[in-house]
């Protein structure tokens, strides 16, 4: 391995000892086991940050709105005359891929229709719990998460190309911290995205090896959904992406990422015009207006005097999941979009993959919530019988070449499962190698495996749950270093402001 550093020795030592620690049994350490521990921080995180988390995901929303509209927004991530590396076909289905591909199969169905029969607020099973469904799904897959990644991605491509540091996460605070980022400080923010990074992508792994197990159980009752076929289904998607990941940049992650979005729209056309199109359309020009209308109000959303075991449940979820997801989309989509503006960047980064998954959420959850209403049929309780991660199969057994649909989706499924991974081994060796571009095979190799063997253990000690608490306890310190991001980044757009102001006087 060439470049070993401080940040991936640390790095690989603590990931090492999460994973021998998990494999411990619970009934050797008791109450200092893995599961226990894990449990009570994400209860006082929770509990004691829940506002501070809505408050963040905000400012970020805010902070890239106010970006667009400034005389900022003309600066570009890159020389004066440099053109973007990447067309707009393959700049889209590359972060999108990255962004949160799985995710979106994954709750699809499930999310809408667990907020129409337990909605945040009022009675369930009515139409006007059936509207706050996709307003909420549209609400925690839509700008903020987008605005959460576009603030490091932005941070990170314009020190690294404009101003020519080296592509790690330290270097964007910089303007805030001089010096003191070359030191102990900068290795220990650095080590921090990356402990946020194999968790937040652990997660999704996680997932996508519980949806394709679901899914595959579903079509073939024969085959167990239990851990040891996840563990099956990990072991050859890893093998997969590691492959994939000896490509590099431009060639395994950029040609998935077409198939990944090639796959994505026709399941998504097949069901938009198989399943009821006019609802879906109607519902997802309606939730359209009133997401945009409703924005503020959800944006600051807690429960002081109701229960809020729905606002910690998903929102605060979600937004620790994309706090933690951040280092590794935001380093991807930094070092995809050199040459565009920050206007340009922005616009593209917030409102593609949000009206994308809008309409996303629209035909999936659109059609389960028109089979639950309409047709009386129990997606539901498929969901509470057989897990969350069989509700796509259900609703797409209720339409023609259902089967055959089922089995496009697992694959795609399995192909974002593989972009994801791979992409993530491109960006922790990035990280951990003080900002090569284009890491070592044998770098990559390492994350790869320690991201499976993470995956694999929050799997056997608590599955979806486990996954959850490890995305919100990795958002916490990471959430700070995103925080002052911001002030990092107006101090350095103003300095350069000063600067050409000053040379056009001279």
């Amino acid at each position: 391995m060439k470049k070993l550093t401080p940040v991936f020795i640390i790095s690989v030592i603590i990931a090492a000892v999460f994973i021998v620690w998990g494999v411990i049994p619970e009934s050797v350490l008791g109450s200092a086991a893995l599961t226990p521990v894990t449990s009570a921080i994400h209860s006082f995180i929770i509990e004691k940050f829940g506002w501070y988390y809505l408050l963040a995901a905000t400012l970020f929303l805010v902070f890239t709105l106010y970006l667009i509209f400034s005389k900022y927004g003309n600066i570009k991530l890159g020389k004066p005359d440099e053109k973007p590396q990447y067309g707009y076909i393959s700049w889209f289905a590359m972060l999108f891929s990255a962004g949160m591909g799985i995710g979106l199969v994954f709750w699809g169905v499930s999310e809408p229709i667990n907020h129409f029969h337990t909605p945040p607020s009022g009675e369930g099973g009515t139409a006007e719990s059936a509207r706050a469904a996709l307003r909420y799904s549209f609400f925690h897959w839509g700008l903020h998460p987008w605005a959460i990644y576009s603030v490091l991605a932005l941070a990170l491509a314009y020190f690294q190309f404009r101003k020519g540091y080296p592509f790690i996460i330290s270097n964007i605070l910089r303007p805030l911290l001089g010096k003191r980022v070359d030191g102990p400080l900068g290795t220990i923010i650095n080590v921090i995205a990356v402990f946020a990074t194999v968790f937040g992508v652990a997660t999704s792994l996680g997932l996508g090896a519980i949806q394709i197990t679901g899914g595959a159980s579903y079509l073939s009752p024969s085959i167990d959904n239990n851990f040891t076929t996840q563990l099956i289904v990990i072991i050859i998607v890893t093998f997969l992406f590691m492959l994939s990941a000896q490509t590099g940049l431009n060639k395994g992650i950029k040609y998935l990422s077409n198939i990944n979005i090639v796959l994505a729209i026709l399941l998504m056309l097949f069901l938009l015009f198989a399943g009821p199109t006019n609802f879906i359309m109607d519902l997802f020009v309606t939730t359209i207006g009133s997401y945009i209308q409703n924005l503020p109000s959800m944006s600051f959303r807690l429960s002081p005097f109701d229960d809020s075991t729905w606002v910690q449940d998903w929102t605060i979820f979600y937004w620790a999941w994309w706090i933690a997801w951040a280092p590794f989309v935001g380093t991807f989509i930094a070092r995809i979009s050199r040459g565009r503006t920050i206007r340009e960047f922005l616009i593209g980064v917030l409102a593609v993959p949000t009206v994308f998954g809008g309409l996303w959420f629209a035909v999936f959850g659109g059609s389960g919530v028109y089979l639950d209403f309409f047709k009386d049929l129990p997606v539901m309780d498929v969901i509470n019988n057989k897990g969350t991660e069989v509700a796509l199969f259900y609703v797409l057994e209720q339409f023609p070449f259902g089967t055959f649909m089922s089995i496009v989706a697992i694959c795609l499924i399995a192909t974002f499962f593989i972009t994801s991974a791979d992409s993530a081994t491109f960006v922790l060796g990035m990280q951990t190698t003080n900002g090569d571009l284009n890491p070592s095979g044998s770098i990559k190799l390492t994350w790869g495996l320690i991201q499976s063997l993470t995956a694999i253990i929050l799997l056997w000690t608590g599955g979806l749950d486990a996954l959850q608490t490890a995305a919100i306890i990795a958002a916490l310190p990471f959430s700070i270093v995103l925080v002052l991001t911001v002030f990092s980044l107006m101090k350095a757009f103003k300095e350069e402001g000063a600067l050409k102001r000053e040379k056009k006087s001279v």
